[in-house]
């Protein structure tokens, strides 16, 4: 059986989240809270079509959170805002052959719980969150456990 392993050669395209769900920046909050609900989503990524190329870039980033503390907080008319103008810019991207490793650190350091993931062109690949690296690492430990129970089962047949 083949499986990837969380290890410093691991790189972040292996196992991004890639069917994203995006929207643009001209969209309504309300037709993001949409989206969001309709999706079952707490981010969307805010993007514009790529120039000259297929796909598009992501130009920031909007959440649930995002909503909550910058429009319904504030009590602003959610009509009247966009995602262009709620959305978290900058938001922190890295290159799909990124090590898990180094991207977990850039995380670490940004304080944050998703990172981008772009192609060679500056392209929208997919996401990685931290709970991605958790189902993955809970995979992995449900491996390890296997093994211990079948280690038991062998030396019980072995040994008897």
């Amino acid at each position: 059986m083949s499986t990837q392993t969380l290890d410093r050669s691991c790189s972040v395209g292996t196992i991004c989240q890639r069917n994203v769900v995006s929207i643009a920046p001209l969209a309504t909050i309300v037709a993001a809270a949409e989206l969001m609900r309709s999706t079952h989503v707490g981010c969307l990524l805010v993007t514009e079509p790529l120039a000259g190329a297929e796909g598009s870039r992501v130009i920031g980033t909007l959440t649930d959170r995002d909503i909550v503390v910058s429009v319904v907080a504030r009590n602003v008319d959610p009509t009247r805002l966009t995602a262009g103008d709620v959305m978290s810019h900058h938001p922190l991207m890295v290159d799909e052959d990124t090590a898990l490793d180094a991207a977990l650190g850039f995380m670490e350091e940004a304080g944050v719980r998703r990172i981008v993931i772009t192609g060679s062109k500056g392209e929208l690949v997919g996401v990685l969150s931290s709970d991605d690296v958790m189902q993955r690492v809970s995979h992995q430990m449900a491996m390890l456990c296997g093994a211990f129970s079948n280690e038991m089962k062998t030396e019980r047949l072995v040994r008897p």
